[in-house]
């Protein structure tokens, strides 16, 4: 039987060009998002090493933001075809198929890990593997954002994604998860949701301890 990265792969592989439109604007339309983005590459900046990975980078769109802001920024994706795509599309970056819980950095090479929404299809069960990686691959000192669909109930929430099965998270356990796998988180964003499901939109900012 196939398990969820393998369906997640086959998903995002079959709505690459479609994906990849419809966040061609780098969020010119999210301003939250994109000042919490703007604030990580600051504070990554702000730790004297600017390699940071964009995790689970879909067609690029978001490295090649964090470049412009003046970060040595690469991307992985778990798709080859969204790597594909973003190799096509940003010629000058470098992008590398990955799965998020083995991703081929060394031990505390980086000082930034930008999760935006990439996290949302994980099993809550499987999270704390996903996150102590990351913490793995960041210096002391370095810096994660992580966006996610947020829910104001005591419990992650499993939804019908457009693309495939994700869950949304109560921001407080996931900000408990972060600290477990040795982060401290420092900063939060909510704000009302962008489209129809109704959930936070949610971002979370935490220090490599």
């Amino acid at each position: 039987m196939p398990d969820h990265q393998d369906e997640t792969r086959a998903a995002y592989d079959g709505v690459v060009e479609l994906y990849a439109s419809l966040f061609a604007d780098r969020l010119e339309k999210q301003p939250f998002a994109r000042a919490m983005i703007g604030t990580f590459a600051e504070l990554v900046h702000a730790t004297g090493n600017p390699r940071a990975a964009d995790v689970g980078c879909g067609p690029g769109h978001l490295t090649a933001m964090l470049r412009e802001l003046g970060l040595d920024a690469f991307g992985l994706d778990l798709s080859p075809g969204m790597v594909d795509h973003a190799r096509r599309a940003h010629p000058a970056l470098r992008f590398q198929e990955a799965r998020m819980e083995s991703l081929p950095v060394g031990d505390g090479a980086l000082g930034g890990v930008l999760a935006h929404y990439s996290m949302i299809h994980t099993p809550p069960g499987e999270l704390p593997e996903l996150l102590a990686e990351q913490a793995r691959v960041l210096a002391p000192g370095g810096l994660i954002l992580v966006s996610f669909f947020g829910t104001d109930g005591p419990e992650p929430v499993r939804f019908d994604h457009k693309v495939t099965p994700a869950y949304s998270w109560p921001v407080d356990r996931l900000a408990e998860l972060l600290a477990g796998a040795g982060f401290v988180p420092f900063a939060r964003l909510l704000h009302d949701p962008a489209s129809e499901r109704g959930f936070l939109d949610a971002h979370l900012l935490a220090r490599r301890s």
